[in-house]
């Protein structure tokens, strides 16, 4: 029976839009949620050991950022090229996608495995001074690289997964792994239930198992219900024509995630120059939106295979369909945001114990970034059509414009006006240069790609 599944229509060519966007994208939207819930409580336990363990962790972001970016980068390219394999009725070219993004997973744990061993110290030495951050530092982040190959073993499955429609079983190897690293965390960071307490080295270690027990998962799923794809190991050989259309679409994406780590770099120097209360306010504006952002993220992640399994399959109006009803779920999350951050401004910084000082800084902060809410929810569902559509560079080149063009020379220029009030300004003007090119954009690739889908079967 399995040998003739593949030949089958995929429920992404054949079930109504609307219900199949739901049924793709609602999984993985809950599964998004309980990262950024784990993105909270992971700092709010690491805090309790003291500040410079906080810190220690926070000066890993740049190198963490960049260890998600190139395995989700890698996965979105394997995605769309896979989905678009299926569309097109292409299995041996599915199965080739799906092979060759494990062996690109692979090699990138080989290279964190060497900065894990090699790069570690040298990157905290370039943050920080002080002895016990870096020893801090050192403990968690080598942890983390040195075996990461459990998240990149989570990601390219979960990928896999998505590729095919089956996003109930990657919100399973997401849920699983966030969870058991939220009971994990304060068992091995204090010592409970007899187990050894283990600082800031027990927080790095109940990341790494539980990503290692959902790439387990996520590796039994694909084999035993992913049947539309074949994994065959034996035999294998990286076919670099796959590998170049994996990063043709795949490397924007990488370059988009890693800009994030930078701009926000960027945004804190800004910042400190004006109390690091500032800097702070900032820090809990990012663990804040990440429950408004996450479930459209979770939307993109459902959509995607959609879009290109029909431009694979020449199915133009369930294609054009998507894209719409996907641009308007997302917009009604983003305004919720919005409405929460203008009404309960209070209310979010006082879950952090906010003091007088941050929530003087942080009320108007959280009143004026979500403004570009307004604005954001179109620019990141459009920029995902485009990396299903096989030309990422249009959303890495609004990306990069979005953030280091636009938002940190405004932010700096809005500074020299000595009120960091005007700072926050620049969230919104960066939303609106972001609009204004993925608009541009999305008549180009309009033009060129969607308006022809379909008419080359006709013609056959």
């Amino acid at each position: 029976m399995n040998k003739n599944a593949p030949m089958a229509e995929n429920k992404m060519g054949v079930m109504p839009v609307g219900k199949l966007l739901l049924n793709m994208s609602f999984p993985m939207m809950m599964s998004m949620l309980v990262q950024a819930l784990y993105n909270i409580v992971d700092s709010v336990f690491v805090a309790q050991i003291n500040e410079n363990a906080l810190t220690a962790v926070s000066l890993a972001f740049p190198l963490q950022t960049l260890m998600i970016a190139i395995g989700g980068g890698t996965g979105v390219g394997v995605n769309a090229l896979l989905s678009k394999s299926l569309g097109e009725k292409d299995y041996k070219k599915a199965n080739k996608a799906a092979m060759n993004g494990v062996f690109l997973a692979g090699v990138s744990y080989l290279l964190f495995l060497l900065i894990g061993l090699f790069a570690v110290t040298p990157f905290y030495a370039s943050q920080t001074k002080d002895v016990q951050i870096m020893e801090y530092g050192k403990q968690y982040m080598m942890i983390v690289c040195c075996l990461s190959f459990g998240l990149y073993t989570q990601l390219i499955c979960e990928r896999l997964l998505q590729s095919t429609g089956k996003t109930v079983y990657s919100m399973i190897t997401q849920g699983l792994g966030a969870i058991i690293n939220i009971i994990l965390d304060p068992i091995l960071i204090f010592g409970y239930f007899g187990f050894p307490e283990m600082g800031v080295a027990g927080a790095a270690v109940a990341t790494v198992i539980g990503q290692i027990i959902g790439g387990i998962a996520g590796v039994i799923l694909n084999v035993k219900k992913n049947t539309e794809i074949k994994l065959h190991i034996k035999g294998f050989r990286p076919d670099f024509k796959i590998i170049g259309s994996i990063y043709a679409v795949g490397l924007p994406s990488i370059i988009m995630q890693s800009i994030g780590s930078v701009m926000t770099y960027g945004m804190n120097q800004i910042l400190m120059a004006f109390t690091s209360t500032a800097a702070a306010v900032f820090g809990v504006y990012f663990k804040l939106q990440s429950f408004i952002f996450m479930p459209v993220f979770g939307l993109n992640n459902g959509m995607i295979p959609i879009i290109a399994y029909n431009y694979g399959a020449g199915k133009r109006d369930r294609l054009l369909k998507a894209v719409k009803l996907s641009v308007i779920y997302a917009t009604g999350i983003m305004c919720v945001g919005f409405l929460v951050f203008q009404l309960f401004p209070v209310q979010l910084f006082m879950l952090f114990e906010a003091s007088e000082t941050m929530l003087t800084i942080g009320v108007p902060a959280l009143r004026i970034i979500s403004f570009s809410f307004l604005l954001a929810g179109f620019c990141i569902i459009i920029g995902s059509v485009f990396q299903a559509l096989g030309n990422g560079m249009y959303s890495m080149w609004v990306s990069l414009t979005r953030q280091l063009v636009v938002l940190l020379p405004v932010a700096w220029l809005l500074a020299k006006l000595g009120n960091v009030d005007y700072v926050w300004l620049s969230f919104p003007i960066a939303e609106i240069a972001s609009l204004t090119m993925t608009i541009i954009f999305y008549i180009r690739i309009n033009k060129e790609i969607i308006s022809h889908i379909g008419k080359e079967q006709q013609h056959l």
